[in-house]
């Protein structure tokens, strides 16, 4: 049975592009189911998947909401995993057919995004860059960078020094799936950028001459996720802002405020890196009182 598992985790990589994250998660989900059928079937052998159906997944989710109490959006993530799975097994002959077929699953409707206000983003950025450390003029160079460009905080992390373009105003990234992509920096991004990688950068790197992240912990390696959200964390705090925002939020205000400030969808599209337009669409209901202001302010007769 695991090896299965393993063989449709190794298909989302080479065939797919998942990321890192993304894989885990596929990971956790069905080795969890896969002991679940185990001890319901008391087999680990490869041929137990062609005996799971439709009454031992519906317990299966029965375990996940009833006893262990996940809530909805969890349990439809790691059903749609299940799904993933036996459609791969079907594909590849290994079941003769797909006990998922005529599986039902949560309904989870749409999280709405959480954002910040373009005064909270102004008041934050200003906080962050009164200090005069290098670790100082690095945190700010990272949550301008943030609000400059919506990155993921994986994105970012994951940047290199010749990833970023002075001449043309942009950096060059790669997304969810190895998506590459373009990001743009307005002029004031892009020259924080510049004085961080020529002064803060460089006492930062030390003797580490070789290393070419482009943001660096005290040690001169590169940064971590974890360690980016702590930086917002200290600088929100500081600057009276919402103790619950992540790097994450950042990103939905940076798409929100293009929205509200005449954007178009298909173009924030294309800076967030989706791949459908109906992941971006999650913002548009973000934007309607702006909407309604600009019909009252706009329309001859309103």
């Amino acid at each position: 049975m695991k090896q299965s598992v393993n063989s449709f985790l190794q298909h989302l990589v080479i065939e797919r592009g998942f990321s890192q994250n993304t894989l885990d998660a596929y990971s956790n989900d069905l080795n969890q189911f896969r002991v679940f059928v185990a001890d319901s079937l008391n087999s680990e052998d490869q041929e137990v998947w062609r005996l799971v159906d439709i009454n031992l997944l519906n317990a299966y989710i029965s375990e996940l909401r009833d006893n262990r109490k996940y809530r909805d959006t969890t349990t439809a993530r790691k059903v749609a995993a299940v799904r993933s799975f036996f459609g791969y097994l079907s594909a590849n002959g290994l079941i003769t057919e797909d006990p998922t077929e005529n599986l039902g699953s949560p309904r989870v409707g749409r999280t709405v995004p959480k954002y910040i206000s373009e005064e909270d983003v102004k008041r934050l950025l200003t906080t962050a860059a009164d200090t005069g450390t290098p670790e100082g003029r690095r945190d700010a160079s990272i949550l301008e960078l943030l609000y400059a460009t919506g990155l993921r905080v994986s994105e970012l992390v994951a940047l290199n020094v010749q990833d970023i373009d002075f001449e043309e105003g942009f950096i060059r990234t790669w997304g969810k799936g190895s998506k590459e992509r373009i990001v743009y920096l307005y002029p004031d991004a892009l020259s924080n950028l510049r004085e961080y990688i020529g002064g803060a950068r460089v006492e930062l790197l030390g003797d580490k001459k070789g290393e070419t992240a482009l943001y660096l912990n005290q040690r001169g390696e590169r940064l971590t996720r974890q360690w980016v959200w702590n930086i917002l964390k200290t600088a929100a705090k500081a600057a009276g802002v919402d103790p619950k925002i992540t790097p994450h939020t950042l990103r939905h205000s940076f798409a929100t405020h293009l929205l509200q400030n005449g954007a178009s969808l298909r173009h924030v599209q294309e800076l967030l890196g989706h791949s459908s337009i109906s992941t971006t669409q999650v913002y548009t209901h973000l934007t309607d009182s702006h909407v309604r202001a600009e019909y009252e302010r706009s329309h001859p007769r309103a």
